[in-house]
């Protein structure tokens, strides 16, 4: 009963497709199918084509990467974007040297002072490495007496002024090695106080200032940066740490 039930229902459904469906309609709807699904067809079987090859090369990856590549490959990265950001630096800790008559006494690792990308102190002077943009600062700090207990100083009731410069040689004015012509960058210039007569020599104490001065410059490689004090001042230099210093760094 159940294949004879089959049977009529199979026959329901192909009378009443032949009933609704014209003969030329029905020509015309095979026509237009038949390419659609090769089509259909053709970019099936392209597409199991690529998921099998992205397979294949998955596996591939998995047999032949060793254990621990990613973290080999992570660690190589971050050594390399170190690498990149670092950038050249000095900074150096100055004091008196009775031996320089006109300067601080620039020291490098020592204290706070260090240097690195290739920037480095060359008699007393900071050498830039390569062309680009610098930033350059320096400060010296100083203890200045204002009083004076002669009274015959002819320096009494003047004015006592700190100055500070910073020096540039550069190829680029159009000197050579044997004859370096330097020229002002950086310059400041503080009153400190007025020196005034009195008998006791503890009155008014010790006057501390410092004189602190930076800005952007344009250099090029072999540029030398040096600094310039006058001598009487560097009797008065404060050289503790962290109070006179001379700096370079690369924007």
């Amino acid at each position: 009963m159940e294949g004879t039930h089959s049977t009529t229902m199979k026959g329901e459904c192909k009378v009443l497709l032949d009933t609704t469906v014209e003969p030329e309609a029905r020509t015309h709807t095979t026509e237009s199918v038949k390419p659609s699904s090769k089509l259909t067809m053709a970019l099936l079987a392209f597409t199991l084509c690529l998921a099998a090859a992205a397979a294949v090369v998955l596996v591939f990856n998995m047999h032949t990467k060793g254990p621990g590549q990613d973290e080999d490959n992570l660690d190589l990265r971050h050594t390399l974007r170190q690498i990149s950001n670092v950038r050249a630096a000095i900074h150096l800790k100055g004091e008196h040297n009775p031996d320089i008559k006109n300067s601080v006494a620039w020291e490098e690792n020592v204290d706070q002072s260090h240097s690195q990308g290739e920037l480095k102190l060359e008699n007393n002077e900071i050498v830039i490495p390569h062309h680009g943009i610098y930033f350059v600062y320096s400060q010296a700090s100083f203890r200045v007496r204002c009083s004076s207990n002669d009274p015959d100083d002819t320096t009494s009731n003047s004015m006592v002024h700190l100055s500070h410069t910073v020096e540039r040689w550069s190829m680029s004015y159009g000197d050579n090695y044997s004859t370096k012509s330097y020229r002002p960058i950086l310059h400041s210039i503080r009153t400190a106080c007025q020196k005034t007569t009195s008998s006791d020599q503890d009155e008014d104490g010790n006057w501390f200032t410092a004189v602190y001065m930076g800005a952007v410059f344009n250099l090029r490689k072999g540029d030398r940066l040096r600094t310039v004090m006058e001598e009487k001042m560097l009797l008065n230099l404060e050289d503790g740490a962290g109070k006179t210093f001379f700096g370079v760094f690369a924007l």
